[in-house]
């Protein structure tokens, strides 16, 4: 994994450079300027609006008892959209427009969750496929009744 990173921290500024030579070569260096400022503050509006939309249905998933991990992966998607749109560069402000696109994430949520891997503990009594056999496991403890009055001097 850290060497996915680094590579991300050598080759996005090299094309990001290339890329600004690119556009402003063809539309010039004003122009080339304006657009990257003109993609924050569309970020930042759509973020705003998505932003809000989700917080709502994350509420109203909380308010019916319902887990909101949809809503919390896509504010974790928007959030990342943001920083990216936010940065100066084409190909930074093409991933977070990607990001803001409700398609593409449920693509991205569909690759990830082919790779997470959910571990359960393993129990003393298992039937052997990995999931433990619920009516067999014995858990021990101890406790003490701290509403007897006669034991609280103890």
């Amino acid at each position: 994994m850290a060497v996915y990173i680094l590579l991300a921290f050598i080759f996005v500024p090299i094309g990001e450079i290339a890329l600004f030579m690119q556009v402003g070569d063809i539309i010039g260096f004003w122009p080339t300027l304006g657009l990257i400022i003109l993609t924050a503050f569309i970020g930042t509006a759509l973020l705003r609006w998505q932003g809000l939309s989700t917080l709502e249905k994350a509420r109203q998933n909380l308010n019916d008892n319902i887990l909101p991990v949809d809503e919390l992966f896509t504010g974790i998607c928007l959030l990342i959209a943001g920083v990216l749109l936010l940065l100066p560069g084409f190909l930074t402000d093409g991933i977070g427009l990607l990001l803001f696109v409700p398609g593409f994430r449920r693509f991205l949520k569909t690759l990830l969750a082919r790779h997470i891997e959910t571990i359960t503990p393993a129990a003393p009594h298992s039937s052997g496929t990995g999931n433990p056999d619920r009516s067999h496991m014995v858990i021990d403890g101890e406790f003490e009744d701290i509403t007897d009055p006669s034991r609280r001097d103890q």
